[in-house]
C-alpha cells in the first residue's frame, strides 16, 4: 500500500449488496447522480397535488361529484406515476459504486444492466463541468480503460471533481497492492521449506 495517502472510505453505512464483491474487497464510495436530478420530479409532484387539489375544489356539487373527482384523482396518480415516481426510481436504481478492485455501474428498475471495470484496467480518468456544474458540483467522467471499444461516460456525478481524484488515487493504491503481492509471490517461490532463499 502506498504510505503517502491513507485509504479512503465512504462514511456511514452503504446500501448496496455484499454478494457482488469479492472477499477481499471493500466498498470506498457509493453514488447516486447529483440530487438535482429529482428536482423537476418533486417540481412535478408538488404542482400536481396542486393541480388536483384546486380541480377538486372546482367540481361543482350534484350527483356526478365523487365521478368527477374520482377521474381527477385517477389522472394525477396516473401523471404521478409517469413524471415523479419513474425518474425517482430511476435515480434510487442507479448505482455508481468504486471498490478497492473496481468501478461498478449498475441501472434499472425492471430491466436493468451494468459494467464493472477493474482498477488495473483504467488507463484515463478524466471529468468535465459546464459552469452550472461547476455551481451545484456535478459534472461528467470519462473513463478509458484497456480493451473496451469506447470510453464509459458517466453523467450527473456528484463531486466530480473528488471523485476522479478518489479514482486516480485508488489505482495507484491497486497497482501498489497488485506489485506487493506479485512481490510476495515471487519471494515465496525462491523460498524453502526451512525459509532460507533457494
Amino acid at each position: 500500500m502506498s504510505p503517502r495517502a491513507p485509504r479512503l472510505r465512504h462514511p456511514g453505512a452503504v446500501p448496496y449488496p455484499d454478494k457482488l464483491l469479492a472477499e477481499d474487497e471493500e466498498i470506498v464510495r457509493h453514488l447516486h447522480p447529483h440530487w438535482l436530478t429529482i428536482f423537476w420530479p418533486i417540481v412535478w409532484f408538488l404542482l400536481i397535488v396542486g393541480a388536483a387539489s384546486f380541480g377538486a375544489a372546482l367540481v361543482p356539487d350534484g350527483n356526478d361529484q365523487g365521478s368527477f373527482r374520482l377521474i381527477l384523482v385517477g389522472a394525477a396518480v396516473l401523471l404521478a406515476l409517469l413524471l415523479v415516481v419513474a425518474p425517482l426510481l430511476r435515480w434510487r436504481t442507479t448505482h455508481y459504486v468504486i471498490t478497492t478492485h473496481r468501478l461498478l455501474f449498475r441501472q434499472g428498475v425492471l430491466a436493468r444492466h451494468g459494467r464493472d471495470i477493474g482498477l488495473s484496467r483504467i488507463t484515463d480518468v478524466s471529468y468535465r463541468q459546464t459552469l452550472w456544474d461547476r455551481i451545484i458540483n456535478s459534472g461528467t467522467l470519462t473513463i478509458e480503460s484497456a480493451g473496451e471499444s469506447g470510453a464509459t461516460v458517466l453523467t450527473a456525478i456528484p463531486d466530480s471533481d473528488g471523485v476522479q481524484q478518489l479514482l486516480n488515487h485508488m489505482i495507484e493504491e491497486d497497482a501498489d497492492r497488485r506489485a506487493q503481492e506479485n512481490a510476495g509471490y515471487i519471494r515465496g517461490e525462491h523460498e524453502d521449506p526451512g525459509g532460507r532463499w533457494a
